[in-house]
């Protein structure tokens, strides 16, 4: 079975020109319902450069579908076996404005686009600096 991937390294995504924040804000919760960008903010801003991309995406595949740590390994392998949209397409880098660090070993950290930071990081000649995907065409 071929196995997708998500994951960049030294790479900074900036947010999209059209994203609506200006800095980084929280995404708020829907009806007390943690949404996909709540559960991926959650994640990264607790835990910078503790976890890939990948494994993101798939905690967030797996909390919203109720999954237990025994269904993950076979869950996972299910999910990385179709292409997943990566962060450039995440709400916290289209709508919400955190920029993304990827460092050298995929580790994932956020950034708000008011931040120092963020204006150091989005300048880096040593990083690859590719933008969100806008959310209009």
């Amino acid at each position: 079975m071929k196995v997708h991937s998500t994951n960049y390294a030294d790479t900074f995504i900036e947010i999209a020109d059209d994203c609506p924040a200006t800095s980084g804000e929280i995404p708020p919760t829907k009806a007390g319902i943690k949404t996909v960008a709540n559960i991926q903010f959650d994640i990264v801003s607790k835990n910078p450069y503790k976890y890939t991309s990948d494994d993101i995406l798939f905690q967030v595949f797996a909390d919203r579908n109720g999954l237990t740590k025994s269904e993950y390994k076979e869950a996972r392998e299910q999910f990385f076996s179709k292409g997943q949209p990566c962060f450039r397409a995440s709400p916290l880098t289209k709508r919400y404005g955190w920029g993304v660090h990827n460092d050298k070993d995929g580790k994932m950290a956020i950034f708000g686009a008011e931040s120092v930071e963020y204006k150091k990081l989005s300048k880096d000649k040593t990083l690859k600096v590719v933008k969100a995907m806008k959310s209009s065409k």
